[in-house]
């Protein structure tokens, strides 16, 4: 296994999961969805650091450990994404690579959720794929990796 991690960092009501809005989120829980960002990342050979936070204040202090631990950062800001600039400010200043990543297709949904300030300092974008979404996304910052 390499010596950094992968940071995958999720934002408010992602707690939730399996039970907000299955429609929209599908039926697994953030506990299934680790377990299968754990795997992607174990067979690309890193480990994870899997974070959950409903306050914004700790996804920036996660950013912040991240500068000097993490391989790279999948952050799935989840509301914080549309307006946070102190979130956006954080990942602005990481040097490894981020991937930005939504559940939903955040196209198909509110005018609100269209934006986005973290994507311009994100190097991969991935939304709309369900939470397969998670395992895309540490492949694509495995990729990223070995590509540098």
């Amino acid at each position: 296994m390499n010596g950094k991690k992968i940071f995958v960092i999720n934002g408010p009501n992602l707690d939730m999961l399996g039970v907000r809005e299955p429609a929209v989120y599908g039926t697994k829980t953030l506990a299934d969805v680790r377990s299968e960002a754990e795997e992607a990342a174990k067979a690309e050979g890193y480990a994870t650091e899997f974070l959950q936070y409903n306050c914004e204040c700790k996804i920036v202090e996660a950013l912040h450990r991240a500068y000097d631990e993490a391989a790279a950062v999948v952050i799935n800001a989840a509301a914080y994404t549309h307006y946070s600039y102190a979130i956006a400010d954080a990942v602005k200043m990481l040097s490894c690579p981020v991937i930005e990543l939504h559940i939903s297709n955040v196209f198909a949904r509110e005018e609100f959720r269209k934006g986005s300030v973290i994507s311009p300092y994100a190097g991969v974008v991935i939304c709309g794929a369900g939470t397969y979404g998670y395992t895309l996304a540490v492949k694509a910052a495995a990729d990223k990796l070995r590509n540098a």
